[in-house]
């Protein structure tokens, strides 16, 4: 497991250094006047391309030593070449927009919703139970609500990542710690083929951070946030479909900061009356970062100040997630537990956003 981990580390990070390095002429072709920009300079967004590699190099070798007689117990059979055939249409949607500026929304939901309908027909995906004895008696009764909760969770993840992927090193972060996590709780169940392919998930992602985080050198772009939403999905899923003891609130409980983002952001944009696929510039962390974070700089370059503010406001949601990741770990079988902190994460939310909207912050917060 940990070679391969290595081999997924190396291969993205060099990868992106060959990206920096190469593609920087490309960047300046990226669209200045856009909402949601909080950098200076031509930046390249693909870090999904060097993720891709990363990630499916170790993946194929992990196949290639569990053929050739699996010295780590690792069971990487052919069902992992199904998980890439799954990850592709929403990985290379995703990096054509970043290269191109071009694929419209409804193309990128379309890719992303094919690998859901892969993910259902390939891997026979489904969620089979909720936690909840009427639910699962309903799941029971009804099999394709699993397929298409699980379908849903597939199309929509990586979409939930795009939205907290705003600043340097905040979505990455957030898919490493959730991976780990992930990882976790799959060696305590004995699941280690899962477990290795989520450790090279993060280590692919760790090889990108080398570069993104904090000169933001390089961007993950829609490819990338693609990519950690649907490998993440994947995981999530199977690792409550193969292991009973795993309650199905753990992964949510995991995931709660992106998707309560994604979901809190469509309700506040169809409360005013604008289209959810409109970008915007009203996501917590961007609150955080023009609210929250000062501008307390002895460099007078203009460019250097926003590349400082860039940097401190994603350790805020670092430490946001931890509250959510860090029960999740400790209470992963308690189902009542984890929908109790779940809601406590909502209304934690919800009251903070209200408290930066209403300039209330306590002075302690911000530095």
């Amino acid at each position: 497991m940990m070679w391969l981990s290595v081999v997924a580390f190396v291969v993205a990070a060099l990868a992106a250094g060959g990206v920096v390095r190469w593609m920087r002429g490309h960047a300046a072709m990226y669209a200045d006047g856009m909402p949601q920009r909080f950098h200076a300079g031509d930046i390249p967004r693909l870090g999904g391309a060097a993720l891709l590699l990363g990630l499916a190099s170790s993946w194929l070798l992990g196949m290639v030593q569990s053929s050739l007689g699996d010295p780590g117990s690792l069971n990487l059979g052919n069902w992992v070449s199904s998980w890439l055939v799954v990850l592709l249409p929403a990985a290379l949607g995703g990096i054509v927009e970043d290269m191109t500026q071009r694929l419209r929304v409804y193309y990128r939901l379309g890719l992303t919703a094919l690998s859901g309908v892969l993910a259902v027909a390939l891997l026979d995906m489904t969620v089979p139970r909720l936690g909840l004895p009427w639910l699962d008696a309903l799941l029971l009764a009804a099999p394709w609500l699993g397929w298409g909760i699980a379908l849903l969770a597939v199309a929509g993840l990586p979409h939930a990542f795009n939205i907290i992927d705003g600043y340097n090193g905040l979505a990455g972060m957030v898919a490493l710690i959730v991976c780990l996590a992930l990882a976790h709780v799959a060696l305590q169940v004995g699941d280690r083929s899962l477990a290795t392919l989520l450790v090279c998930m993060a280590a692919a992602t760790g090889g990108f951070l080398v570069w993104n985080y904090p000169r933001g050198m390089l961007f993950a772009g829609d490819g990338g946030a693609y990519i950690w939403g649907v490998v993440i999905a994947l995981a999530s899923i199977s690792l409550v479909q193969r292991n009973v003891e795993v309650s199905p609130w753990f992964p949510l409980l995991l995931l709660i900061y992106p998707v309560w983002e994604t979901l809190f952001s469509i309700y506040r944009k169809l409360a005013r009356g604008v289209s959810p696929g409109m970008a915007d510039a009203l996501h917590l962390h961007q609150l955080i970062y023009r609210r929250i974070v000062r501008s307390v700089f002895h460099d007078d370059d203009a460019a250097q100040r926003m590349l400082m503010r860039n940097n401190r406001t994603s350790p805020y949601l670092w430490a946001f997630t931890l509250l959510t990741v860090v029960p999740a770990v400790l209470f992963w079988r308690n189902t009542g537990v984890l929908m109790a902190f779940c809601v406590l994460f909502g209304i934690s939310y919800v009251v903070a956003y209200l408290a930066i909207i209403r300039f209330k912050v306590p002075g302690w917060i911000r530095r």
